[in-house]
């Protein structure tokens, strides 16, 4: 299995924290040592970055968490194999575009049959089921929405239901983003959290690293942010539940929809 981070905020804001926390479990407190990545939104498009090893053991993750870059939404995972070769090909999360604009995908579990879903003009890349899963997603939508971009109501309602009946055979706890909403898909594991004022201080759960975001935020910040297992130990956590899916824009959590 894998582990998933999403933020999605009302203001810039960077992911330092978070992903110090997620890297870590890359290797050095967590067994996800077979790559790693993250993708930041500067509006439509994503800057991606990826590597088939060991986050906690990595210079370039030790490069994007001295070098903070602020967006309004990321994505980022680690990665434990269970299908594909450990390989730049087979790491999340992956990128494709429609209705001009990136969609990014990171998935944990396992999605059986997988190749039996219809791919219309999207391909994989690498070898695993997640990929082809997100192909397969990004096929559906186009096929409910043609060449014109949906109204986020329409978009998040199809995205519930398509993540639906392919999470039907496996497991699919997903993160997708279009640089407009974050959407989360837990099928067993998922937690998010909100910040907002009054702020508080966090300290992360596998290392003594604490941040106190009264100083570093303006009272108007909301930063939501999604993770497989929390990341922290003094913040209280919402798990998912099962077969649900959040939608999260402007550091909120907007809607909750059956999936």
């Amino acid at each position: 299995m894998c582990e998933l981070l999403g933020m999605e905020c009302n203001v810039l804001t960077d992911i330092v924290f978070s992903f110090a926390g997620l890297s870590g479990r890359g290797g050095k407190h967590g067994p996800h040592a077979d790559g790693w990545g993250l993708a930041l939104y500067e509006g439509r498009v994503a800057r991606v970055f990826l590597e088939p090893a060991a986050a906690a053991e990595s210079p370039l993750a030790r490069f994007v968490r001295e070098h903070p870059i602020k967006t309004l939404l990321a994505i980022a995972h680690v990665r434990r194999k269970t299908r594909g070769d450990v390989s730049l090909a087979n790491t999340h999360p992956f990128t494709r575009e429609l209705w001009g604009r990136h969609f990014v995908f990171a998935h944990n579990g396992t999605v059986k049959n997988v190749r039996k879903l219809k791919l219309g003009r999207f391909r994989p890349m690498g070898k695993t089921d997640s990929e082809y899963a997100f192909c397969a997603l990004l096929a559906a939508l186009e096929h409910d929405f043609g060449q014109t971009a949906p109204t986020r109501t329409a978009l998040a309602a199809s995205i519930a239901k398509h993540a639906g009946r392919i999470g039907k055979a496996g497991t699919f706890n997903l993160l997708l983003g279009d640089g407009d909403q974050l959407y989360a898909r837990c099928s067993t594991n998922l937690h998010y959290i909100v910040r907002k004022a009054p702020f508080k201080k966090a300290t992360l759960a596998d290392e003594d690293v604490s941040v106190d975001f009264a100083e570093v935020t303006t009272p108007n910040d909301r930063v939501a942010v999604v993770a497989t297992m929390p990341l922290t130990r003094d913040e209280s956590w919402t798990a998912g539940v099962p077969n649900t899916m959040w939608v999260f824009r402007g550091g909120a959590l907007v809607k909750t929809l059956a999936s």
